[in-house]
């Protein structure tokens, strides 16, 4: 495997130079038809499964150098790496990119190995929740995290929050949620995942927060049927809870008619049953709120 070329005989766009975090923004992988037939859409799938939060992996046309792709090109500074054909030297790029080495350092083969393996477990992980064997998917990821690989780790802390949200662990789910957002703070999946185990948990403010937050990272998503379907669940459970206290203020004889949201505390004198009533079916957002999201649905499915 020649990932770093060094020789002469190739001039120097092709001989891989250390770089720092800081000077890689972007990755762009070659697929057109030689790079292609070379292997290059394996090259951009491992990158893109590796690369940090920060860093954008994308497909290009021809770099210009068919003869030793696959090329990768690093951006801004624009400059190829050629020959970068298999998953370990994928995985040894992006490693040497932002730990150093070359060709044969044993502690970048190491963590290349390490993060490819995770990577394994992930994809088996992935395949186990289309199945809907979302146990066994969750003990995979567990597995992954647990080797501590170079890069996409908060995409398996992503993927575990979606796997324990299912089997009904919403505090790990919530947990893993945090955790992937730790890592990568502009992750509009990670706040997806996070406003399902709030929704889950019945704090229903916190969960509108998480989608508005998702929104404001990624304004595409709210074209996302599966986005629609969870802010229709989320006014579900919101006019359900308004139903219910409906019923409590006609049982009163409180007129609600100009206050279809808002609560009065509990009388001092009511029992404690009905205080803990009235705190579980206390509505968590307020008119506009819901408003918006009725207002925005409406507009999607029109378009």
């Amino acid at each position: 495997m020649h990932l770093w070329v060094t020789s002469s005989t190739y001039p120097p766009h092709l001989r891989f130079p250390v770089k720092s975090e800081a000077q890689v923004e972007e990755i762009r992988v070659c697929t057109n038809r030689t790079c292609r037939r070379q292997g290059s859409m394996q090259t951009f799938h491992i990158l893109t499964a590796l690369a940090p939060p920060d860093v954008s992996v994308k497909s290009c046309g021809c770099l210009g150098r068919c003869g030793a792709g696959p090329n990768v090109a690093l951006l801004p500074d624009g400059q190829i790496v050629g020959h970068c054909g298999t998953a370990a030297g994928a995985a040894e790029l992006m490693v040497g990119l932002w730990h150093g080495g070359g060709v044969g350092d044993a502690c970048n083969k190491s963590k290349s190995k390490t993060s490819l393996d995770a990577l394994a477990l992930r994809m088996r992980a992935e395949a186990l929740v289309d199945e809907g064997n979302f146990s066994k998917a969750e003990r995979l990821l567990s597995q992954a995290i647990d080797l501590k690989p170079f890069g996409g780790v908060h995409i398996l802390y992503k993927k575990r929050s979606v796997a324990r949200l299912a089997i009904h662990n919403y505090s790990g789910a919530l947990e893993d949620a945090a955790e992937s957002l730790t890592l990568a703070p502009n992750y509009a999946g990670a706040y997806i995942c996070q406003g399902d185990a709030f929704l889950a948990m019945d704090q229903y403010d916190a969960a509108q927060k998480s989608y508005s937050t998702c929104l404001e990272i990624d304004p595409s998503i709210r074209r996302s049927k599966s986005f629609k379907i969870r802010i229709a669940k989320l006014e579900e459970k919101l006019a359900t809870i308004n139903m219910s206290h409906d019923s409590i203020s006609e049982t009163k004889g409180v007129d609600r008619s100009n206050d279809s949201l808002t609560l009065e505390p509990p009388n001092l004198n009511t029992s404690t049953h009905e205080q803990e009533q009235y705190e579980s079916k206390r509505p968590r957002l307020n008119p506009e709120e819901i408003d918006a999201f009725h207002i925005e649905l409406i507009l999607d499915y029109d378009q």
